[in-house]
């Protein structure tokens, strides 16, 4: 049973060999991510991850297709990967001291074309920030393609107070719903 990712995110790959399933190819689909109009984060998230994973599967439908989107929700808004350090900084600035929520949409396809998703959501908080943390954070570019401009499993760690729901959700790929997904569709580990 062939296993894509439709994904170039080396944290999802990682995360899922962790619970030993290696993804035969990873495939990085070209979809807009722009979101919509009063789109909720929730909404947004699922949206993205069924579009990119029935993307890869319209080019690959013999395989099983796994995709995924994370973003972080502050303030009922959908906060994005940073595009440059001083957007990255403002992002950092406004989750100092703050709670925030980060949602991660997963999607699966079958070759039969059965198709299950799920959103799943963690809250967080982060410590206030000092001036010098925040520029040491930005200067190991860290943050770089990251929701939230954040990595939790990096540098990051010492800046959570507080979370309550799945860590992996956080890192990019909730494994527990990823492998229920998984068995749900009929993909069985060779």
């Amino acid at each position: 049973m062939k296993l894509i990712l439709a994904s170039s995110s080396p944290r999802r790959e990682e995360l899922l060999r962790s619970i030993g399933l290696a993804p035969d190819d990873m495939i990085s689909p070209q979809v807009d991510e722009t979101p919509l109009k009063g789109e909720s984060p929730r909404e947004y998230v699922n949206r993205i991850a069924i579009l990119k994973a029935r993307t890869v599967h319209s080019q690959n439908p013999k395989a099983y297709v796994l995709a995924a989107d994370t973003i972080v929700e502050m303030g009922r808004k959908i906060v994005l990967k940073a595009q440059d350090r001083t957007e990255a900084a403002l992002i950092l600035k406004r989750l100092s001291g703050r709670r925030h929520r980060v949602y991660t949409g997963v999607c699966v396809l079958s070759p039969e074309g059965k198709e299950a998703y799920s959103v799943v959501l963690t809250r967080l908080s982060f410590k206030r920030l000092t001036p010098d943390e925040l520029k040491e954070y930005l200067s190991s570019d860290e943050w770089e393609g990251k929701a939230g401009a954040y990595a939790i499993q990096g540098k990051a760690a010492k800046f959570i107070k507080f979370i309550s729901g799945s860590y992996t959700n956080v890192v990019g790929l909730p494994l527990y719903e990823t492998d229920c997904l998984l068995k749900g569709v009929g993909f069985q580990r060779t």
